[in-house]
């Protein structure tokens, strides 16, 4: 008998093909149920949160109308009563635009220090820190701001306006510093920070480290890689990140209440006394507000809802714009 008879004649029989169950199993079925209802719920409260807004706001709105979004005055005592926060919603994107300004680079450099350069006995430690500094309460920042922060900056505030006053943002009609629109978006800034290191890093590691290490093997720097490589892959998350840490900021209450000198003046001169938030003025009146003035808080607060959602819209609309640009790259 040849060798090719003993290997047929030894050959194993081969497995029947498994039954493929068409449709979906019990489980899938569940499951789909389970985070249809959730995303369902998510979207119930938001309206209902929204629904309740309006119909408590619209008293006070149907009082001061479209001059609600376009006046400066809030008088709830007058005859008739006015109501106007045109000034604070200026005064509340000025502030987290300073807050981004001073958070992102810093962010963005902690996250790409703890993934690529700091050793991983140094590193773990690092990314427990950041995500503790992202659960200490604003009261916290707050008081360490107005306590702390706030008396030394008043010699970089003055160094800004000597040096920097020719730009609109840095000039002072007078050289008192201290519990400005400045040093509240700098706190709120070191608030949100942590924030939007920890995503950037969890999404800066997720970058494939075959290329990285390709990137190295080809002779380029570790600089080059992170450039050419890592900051591309990550940029959505990035922004995201940024945007995040945008809405954080727009909502913001505590520290800017504790820190701010509030007013309802509209200025472009950041480093002087003064200015004002949505928040803040929800905070620093609601204990003692009357029914009227009550309504115009939460119309108030319905602007800060709409304003959220409409930066919420546009970071999700970057976010996708930008994935699809690194995808086809």
């Amino acid at each position: 008998m040849s060798d090719v008879d003993l290997r047929v004649g030894t050959a194993q029989p081969l497995p029947e093909p498994r039954e493929i169950t068409p449709g979906l199993t019990t489980g899938d079925r569940v499951f789909r149920f389970v985070a249809a209802a959730a995303a369902a719920g998510v979207v119930a409260i938001l309206g209902l949160v929204a629904l309740f807004l309006m119909l408590e706001a619209e008293p006070a709105l149907k009082v001061s109308g479209f001059r609600f979004l376009t006046t400066f005055e809030w008088n709830p005592d007058g005859t008739p009563a006015h109501f106007g926060i045109a000034a604070l919603v200026y005064g509340t994107v000025v502030i987290a635009v300073i807050a981004l300004v001073v958070a992102l680079p810093i962010a963005v450099g902690s996250a790409l220090f703890v993934n690529e350069y700091a050793p991983a006995r140094l590193g773990r430690p690092l990314v427990a820190l950041l995500d503790l500094l992202a659960a200490v309460p604003s009261l916290i920042y707050g008081m360490w701001g107005l306590y702390y922060l706030q008396p030394h900056l008043n010699g970089p505030s003055r160094w800004l306006s000597d040096h920097l006053g020719f730009i609109p943002f840095f000039h002072t009609s007078r050289p008192v510093f201290g519990s400005s629109m400045f040093i509240a978006g700098l706190v709120v800034g070191l608030m949100v920070l942590p924030i939007i290191a920890s995503v950037t890093r969890e999404v800066l590691s997720q970058a494939p480290r075959v290329v990285c290490e390709a990137a190295l093997a080809l002779g380029g720097s570790r600089w080059g890689m992170i450039r050419s490589v890592i900051l591309p892959f990550g940029r959505s998350g990035i922004v995201g990140a940024a945007m995040l840490g945008l809405g954080r900021a727009l909502g913001e209450t505590i520290a800017i209440a504790l820190i701010l000198a509030f007013n309802f003046r509209i200025t472009a001169q950041i480093l002087a006394p003064g200015g004002g938030s949505v928040a803040g003025l929800i905070a620093n009146n609601f204990g003692e507000a009357g029914d009227l003035q009550r309504h115009a808080l939460v119309a108030a607060g319905l602007a800060l809802f709409v304003i959220t959602l409409i930066v919420n819209m546009i970071a999700r609309i970057i976010v996708n714009r930008t994935s699809q640009g690194t995808i086809e790259a």
